[in-house]
This record gives C-alpha cells, structure tokens and sequence, in this order.
C-alpha cells in the first residue's frame, strides 16, 4: 500500500545540496517537466540519470535540460496560458519565456519519447525538432503549468537557472515512455510517496514535495530556491 507523502518541509529537503568550491559558472537558462497521472496516489514520470553522466549520475530526475536556440522559433499547436506566460515574463522577455515552455516539451520527447502535443501534419525539419515534427505532432505549451524556479548553486560542476512545469498525463499522445535518447537509462511512473523515496537530487526532492503540496492547492505561490549568504533561500511570488 502507498504510503502518504511526507510533510513538506523545504530546510529537510535542500538539506543535502551543500555547496561546492570551483569555478564560477553563470548559470545557463533550463526547463523541467513534471508529467502527473492523477487519482487516488498521484503518480510522477522519472528517470535514472546513466551511470557515466558528469551531472547527476545515477539519480532520479524529471526530464528536461539546457535551452536550444531551436526552442525560440519551433512551432506549437497551442501558447503558454495567461498565468504561466505572465510569471514567465516577469523574469525574462517574451521570447525566451516561450522558449522555455518550449524547451520542456522537446527534452522530455527526447528523454522518453513522450509528446505534449496535439497531431499536426508531418514536417521536416532541421535540428532539435525534426523527429518530434516527424511524428506527427506540434507542441501543447498550454498544458503546462509554471511551478518552480531554481538556480543551481555556485561551485557545481553544471549550473542552471531552471524552470519547473507541470503536466497533466492527459496531455500525451501515448500513455507510455520509450528509450528515448538513452540519457536516463531506466523511466518509470512512480507514486509520489515512492519518488520520494529514490536517490535523488536535492531540488528534485524539494519539487516532488512542492508538486504534492500543488495537486491539492494549485493557486499556491510559485517558490524560487537560490543560493544566498552561504545557504539556500526559498521565497515565494
């Protein structure tokens, strides 16, 4: 039987993402989703990082990754809505705020093979895209929901400025992952108290709390974790 989620408690979940000495990165601009099959115990798409990655090798993670300037022009079958593309663009200009939506759908096809999209003609394209085209589909960027925003902290090996959004699983075109690109080497549909449960990053286990806490109270305010004064800060807009 699936145990409930723990409390959320945001110190407990960040607790081990102490930080590291090393060269001073400016953080590169990332998007994350969190695909959820909703019902009696919520479950959350994840995969398991391979083994050789430099970044986060060997744990469990949502799909996504760095921004492509592919992701500023592709096509979408719907926009961003009204509350997610105003949050966005109080943070960046119009332009990469789509792009980010954007970003989130191709890295998680490319990671599951999984499409947030609605069927579109087949088109050739050249690029990051071109197989998501090919398949028959144009990107769904309304189905997502902004939920968290990260930046990594100074000194690690990958910093990101990532952007975290929501899905429902009612989104897909298919209901089930593939392969993929081969990047996580195992995915699966996990409950959330489960998910919890996995060797995980320390911002994946601060969102898996915060994406619990939203199922049940989606007007919750979006939180924003950064490395500040020695130790993370988490505020809420």
């Amino acid at each position: 039987m699936t145990k409930p989620p723990e409390p959320f408690d945001a110190a407990q979940d960040l607790a081990d993402a102490p930080a590291r000495l090393g060269v001073r990165q400016r953080p590169k601009d990332a998007a994350t989703l969190i695909l959820v099959r909703r019902g009696k115990h919520p479950e959350v798409l994840m995969g398991r990082r391979a083994p050789g990655h430099v970044f986060m090798a060997s744990k469990w993670v949502f799909p996504g990754g760095r921004i492509d300037r592919s992701d500023f022009t592709a096509a979408a079958a719907r926009e961003p809505d009204g509350t997610t593309r105003a949050r966005l663009e109080a943070e960046v200009d119009p332009r990469r705020a789509r792009a980010l939506t954007l970003t989130a759908v191709r890295e998680t096809f490319e990671e599951t093979g999984l499409i947030v999209g609605h069927h579109a003609p087949a088109a050739s394209v050249a690029g990051p895209w071109r197989e998501f085209r090919q398949a028959g589909a144009l990107p769904d960027l309304a189905a997502l929901t902004y939920v968290a925003r990260a930046i990594t902290p100074p000194g690690r090996t990958r910093r990101f400025d990532a952007r975290f959004f929501l899905a429902d699983a009612k989104a897909l075109l298919t209901p089930e992952p593939t392969a993929g690109s081969g990047e996580l080497d195992e995915i699966a549909w996990l409950p959330l108290a489960d998910a919890r449960a996995l060797d995980l990053p320390a911002i994946t286990r601060f969102v898996l709390a915060e994406v619990s806490e939203r199922l049940s109270n989606p007007d919750r305010p979006l939180p924003f974790v950064r490395w500040h004064r020695g130790a993370h800060k988490v505020t809420h807009d």
